[in-house]
Parts: C-alpha cells; structure tokens; sequence
C-alpha cells in the first residue's frame, strides 16, 4: 500500500508545476506587451529593431551592450535598466519620463529582444 503516496507526491508535485507555467507566463508576456509599447513611443526613434541610429556600435544586440553596459555579463537585467533610467553619452535619462515600473518594463524587454536577436 505504499505506493499511493508516491503516485500522490507526483500528480502533485505537476499540478503545482502547470499551475505555476499558467500563471507567470501569461505575467511575463504582459510585462513584455508594456515593455513593447514603451519601447514603441519612448526609444525606437532610435532604437529601431535594436539597431542605433546616432553611434552605430552602440546596438541593443547582447553582444554590444557587454562591450559598453557595465556590469553587463553579471546582471544585464540591471546593466539595461540603469543605461535607461540614468542615460549615458547621447542617450538621455528616464528617470524623470518614465516611472520605475516602466523603466524596468522597457528592460526586461530589451533584455528578451537582445537574447532572442531582435
């Protein structure tokens, strides 16, 4: 009789797995749907398919933002999110455009686009 229990623990252990998957994924797209609109109005102009129209070396590519973000290869997350809300060289600050959420929006954003290739 003791094999009910590990036939439990399993049916479980994928229950709490699906309902996991069903929940922040669809969060994880509406993050990257807002991020897609900010990125659309505030930084295509740009940022155009994550080329760089004023210094062409400077892309949205991960391989170029690990040259010129620092802290990049250790948290690029934080690296985008920081070149976004402090500016650097041409680019200028958000910080007083667009909110923290958004600011973080936009990089997770960024961050997905750069590791998929744009």
């Amino acid at each position: 009789m003791s094999r009910p229990l590990p036939l439990l623990v399993l049916i479980l252990v994928i229950a709490v797995f699906f309902s996991f998957t069903l929940i922040i994924k669809p969060v994880l797209s509406a993050e990257i749907t807002i991020g897609h609109a900010i990125f659309n109005a505030e930084c295509a102009s740009c940022h155009v398919g994550g080329g760089n129209i004023l210094i062409e070396n400077k892309t949205l590519q991960t391989s170029a933002m690990k040259k010129y973000l620092d802290n990049y290869d250790t948290d690029p997350i934080g690296a985008i999110v920081n070149q976004i809300h402090n500016g650097k060289g041409a680019m200028p600050a958000f910080k007083n455009k667009l909110t923290k959420e958004e600011i973080l929006e936009v990089g997770l954003y960024v961050f997905q686009m750069a590791e998929t290739g744009w």
